[in-house]
């Protein structure tokens, strides 16, 4: 018996599913031109400013693990309010904190509001009419690189002109409006899977994950074979060892081992976790090569680099949702592949060309790049909502977001690491007076690297068992194609 869905409430809710990333990726990117700012004003080290950035996805990348498995205990909307109630009550707090320490408090309160994302994507595939989920998926994915665009240059300019506590101010009010419209519009997931806590694993999820996080943020300024670096790797693989034989025991995990590892989700999950870390070191060795002075880079302002962003997220967002339409009828692995592929063929050219070609020549390089990830993206969450079953939808999403910063903080790390590899000094006519610039060779490297991890994922993709199953009749007769 099929389900039964209210197609008006679903685009309702789609409105706001939509808009959230617009939200938080606004929230995030506005702080990017605010931390030497933010440096100054606390008189702490840039190494101390990193971890403004570095607490949000710590305490993240615990919470959307948790968070979804209480989803699935006690109601995905009841921890989706509270995920927000969080969310934005670090947004609001951090434009008022005083002291550095108060911020990075206020900033690990927002971390808990990741959690948003997954239980937000569980609530779509439970509540969506299945041929619409593709679809809004895709609207969700695009709505990320949107609020990026739209962030970089208004960010640099409220910093500029009235303060970096006004880049949270500009966006409270927006956190709470959504919270108000969340909890009058969206129902309750109709599927509540009452059982007890897993506290041993959420214990042991935290000393995986902390560690792990901390010593890869760290490493490219202390070192990656320093002692405190490979003690930490050392307890983050100990504890993930304890957390393995603790999932197994587990009547009801945390980490459910049997759902993710099943084929079509260790495929989604592993699969994220490659292109969040390909596409952090591409976006990384992009904003250089924009910003830093010929003949390294084009030499354009912040502002300037982010209207450059613009015609990405113009194509991403119309191509995101149309994809999503299509993909019912053609298949999810032809579009995994095929971005894959996409995104494999455009950095060996960003890699082959990138500092000896036009501006323009370079955004659309980077454009057909970007239309290649975003295929990807669309394509492995559905791959994932999709194979698992809606009463686990909390915990396998959840997974699949911890996956994803997982990949999203080591894209940064080795992106940084090479430019401390291959770099050249520069004179400025200001203080600091000198400054390091990257070589050719760290964007050559840093492209190839992000190519090879998408022919990887091309390669991975072929081995997906499609989802969706297209029908047709013939002679009276329902077939599958």
């Amino acid at each position: 018996m099929e389900d039964n869905y209210d197609l008006k409430y679903a685009k309702k809710t789609a409105a706001i599913f939509v808009f959230l990333p617009l939200i938080v990726m606004y929230t995030e990117a506005v702080l990017i031109p605010s931390l030497p700012t933010i440096q100054r004003d606390f008189n702490i080290s840039p190494s101390d400013a990193s971890w403004i950035l570095s607490i949000y996805l710590l305490v993240g990348t615990v919470s959307v693990a948790i968070m979804g498995k209480l989803g699935d205990m006690f109601g995905k909307k009841k921890m989706f309010l509270i995920a927000l109630i969080f969310y934005t009550l670090g947004v609001t707090l951090n434009g008022f904190a005083q002291t550095y320490r108060w911020l990075l408090f206020f900033r690990a309160l927002q971390g808990i509001g990741m959690a948003i994302f997954p239980l937000g994507f569980s609530l779509v595939r439970e509540e969506f009419p299945p041929k619409m989920v593709p679809q809004v998926q895709g609207l969700i994915s695009a709505m990320f690189a949107v609020g990026m665009v739209i962030a970089l240059p208004l960010g640099a300019y409220i910093s500029q002109n009235y303060g970096w506590r006004w880049t949270y101010h500009s966006v409270a009010p927006f956190t709470f409006l959504m919270l108000i419209i969340s909890y009058l519009i969206i129902r309750e997931s109709r599927y509540i899977t009452p059982t007890k806590f897993d506290w041993k694993g959420a214990l042991a999820l935290i000393f995986f994950v902390v560690p792990a996080l901390v010593a890869v943020t760290r490493a490219p300024s202390v070192g990656w074979f320093k002692g405190q670096t490979l003690l930490l790797f050392g307890v983050s693989a100990i504890s993930f060892m304890v957390l393995l034989l603790i999932e197994k025991k587990e009547p009801s995990p945390l980490i459910p081992i049997d759902v993710i590892s099943n084929r079509n989700p260790i495929i989604a999950n592993f699969g994220i976790m490659l292109a969040a870390f390909g596409m952090q070191m591409m976006s990384q060795a992009n904003t250089y090569i924009f910003q830093m002075p010929a003949p390294y880079g084009f030499g354009k302002t912040v502002l300037e680099t982010g209207l450059l962003m613009t015609p990405t997220a113009i194509v991403m967002l119309i191509i995101a949702p149309i994809v999503g339409k299509l993909m019912p009828k053609i298949g999810v692995k032809f579009f995994a592949v095929s971005g894959a592929g996409m995104a494999f063929v455009g950095l060996i050219a960003m890699a082959e060309y990138a500092t000896s070609s036009s501006l323009w020549e370079f955004v659309t390089m980077t454009v057909f790049t970007s239309v290649g990830i975003v295929l990807m993206n669309v394509s492995l969450i559905n791959v994932l909502i999709f194979s698992v079953e809606r009463r686990k939808m909390g915990v396998a999403t959840g997974a699949n977001s911890l996956f994803r910063n997982f990949g999203a903080t080591w894209g940064p790390a080795i992106a940084g690491t090479v430019m401390n590899m291959y770099y050249t000094v520069i004179r400025l006519p200001q203080p600091p007076y000198f400054m390091k610039i990257p070589k050719n060779e760290a964007y050559t490297y840093l492209f190839t690297g992000s190519a090879v991890v998408f022919l990887g994922l091309a390669i991975l993709s072929m081995l997906i068992s499609e989802v969706f199953k297209n029908k047709k009749v013939k002679n009276g007769k329902t077939v599958k194609r």
